[in-house]
């Protein structure tokens, strides 16, 4: 895991920690096994709220969980003993 080198003498705007953030996200192993779920309309919801609602559909993942990447982070972090 890569990460900014950042101490108090260093200047590092928000911008690019937050662009540092995006890029590891988005670079994360994780997305080798998970799968671009699609947003569903919540018709109840959204007459309910007077507001367009759309559900994320993370239970359609393989793993049938939006937990996937803390999961998958955990377990690539363990040594070859625990792994056994």
């Amino acid at each position: 895991m890569t990460s900014l080198n950042v101490s108090p003498r260093t200047s590092v705007s928000p911008q690019q920690l937050l662009s540092e953030q995006v890029r590891r996200i988005l670079s994360a192993p994780v997305y080798d096994l998970a799968i671009e779920t699609p947003l569903q309309p919540a018709p109840a919801l959204s007459a309910s709220l007077g507001n367009q609602v759309l559900l994320k559909r993370e239970d359609l993942q393989p793993t049938f969980s939006f937990k996937i990447r803390g999961a998958y982070t955990r377990l690539s972090r363990l040594s070859p003993e625990q792994r056994a």
